[in-house]
């Protein structure tokens, strides 16, 4: 009888709340990742250090980027992207004001270069 409760548990953890996440779509979410991983380390260590993209465009450029591989790893390896809206608003909607706080944080940080002593 116990055989029967953990064979019926079995197929019902298969086909649970993470039954989209098939091996080929881990895998082209891990290609993508890598993709703009190999994009960031070509404009930090060919692009930047040779002048060749002015230095108040690569930072934006690393945010952008940034923020699109923490979307596919919080939506797809966090599940977050198969939740429900209410869920998925309940986390996002902090982290979109923790953003903001971090560019306006940035845009206030070029005053204390100014500032002469």
């Amino acid at each position: 009888m116990s055989s029967e409760i953990t064979d019926a548990h079995a197929e019902g953890s298969e086909h649970g709340e993470h039954e989209t996440m098939t091996k080929k779509r881990i895998w082209k979410v891990f290609f993508i990742l890598l993709g703009i991983t190999c994009v960031e380390f070509f404009i930090a260590l060919y692009l930047a250090p040779h002048h060749l993209i002015a230095a108040n465009i690569v930072n934006p450029i690393y945010i952008i980027l940034t923020l699109f591989k923490a979307f596919y790893i919080v939506g797809y390896f966090m599940h977050l992207k198969f939740e429900k809206m209410d869920m998925a608003l309940a986390i996002i909607i902090p982290i979109l004001f923790i953003i903001g706080l971090i560019l306006v944080l940035t845009n206030e940080s070029h005053y204390w270069i100014d500032l002469r002593l």
